[in-house]
């Protein structure tokens, strides 16, 4: 059995990438969800997640004695032992684009990742309006997302990025999740993207229980100092 370990999924996006992979793929895998209480070096979470991976980040996946962390390395893997699931496109071409487009969410769209952290509990609305207005990298980020999604959509004609669902979809999920909950403007064709992922039975599991979780984290709340 695969053994994933995950932080909160109110606030983990990079957690919510490989489970949403997994449950939407309908691969069998336990949950550990190890609650954030801090990021310091001492803390709980740092000591459970330290004990398993070298790097003390989520996600983690375990797979017997291997241990495999971070996202893009656990898609991979999960990719190459499943591969009756197709996680990636067949087509080599498209295949090849989907991990550039995965590789450039790794390491890019750095404003948009800071300025407006996943939280899917919230309705940070007012707070996404100033974003938009105040931050020209946030801006172009989001110029970017449409570009690239409307000339997947366009060529491979929905109703996700590459037809039917894959690694790229999960990658882009807490995308999905962000641009929702700061209501950041879009075409309507980029919004419908956003709620077909929203809707997909693998994210839907995620959203439901992340509001479940009623965990709130003062350190992970930038906009909200508390309730």
């Amino acid at each position: 059995m695969l053994h994933l370990y995950i932080g909160n999924k109110n606030y983990s996006s990079w957690s919510m990438r490989p489970w949403v992979l997994l449950r939407q793929a309908g691969i069998a895998f336990d949950e550990l969800r190890v609650r954030f209480d801090s990021f310091e070096a001492g803390s709980e979470f740092k000591r459970t997640v330290g004990a398993v991976s070298p790097t003390g980040k989520v996600p983690v996946l375990v797979d017997g004695g291997l241990v495999v962390w971070d996202t893009l390395a656990i898609a991979e893997y999960l990719a190459e032992t499943h591969p009756d699931k197709q996680l990636w496109p067949a087509d080599p071409r498209a295949r090849a684009r989907a991990r550039s487009i995965c590789a450039e969410m790794h390491s890019g769209f750095t404003a948009l990742r800071s300025h407006c952290p996943m939280n899917i509990e919230a309705n940070l609305a007012d707070t996404g309006a100033l974003i938009w207005r105040d931050q020209a990298a946030v801006r172009a980020d989001v110029q970017r997302l449409v570009d690239m999604w409307s000339e997947l959509l366009q060529e491979h004609g929905g109703p996700m990025l590459f037809g039917e669902f894959t690694i790229a979809d999960a990658y882009f999920a807490p995308v999905c999740m962000r641009l929702h909950s700061y209501a950041l403007p879009l075409p309507p064709h980029i919004t419908d993207y956003v709620q077909r992922v929203r809707a997909l039975p693998g994210v839907r599991a995620w959203i439901d229980e992340a509001l479940a979780e009623q965990d709130f984290r003062a350190f992970e709340e930038p906009y909200r100092l508390g309730r």
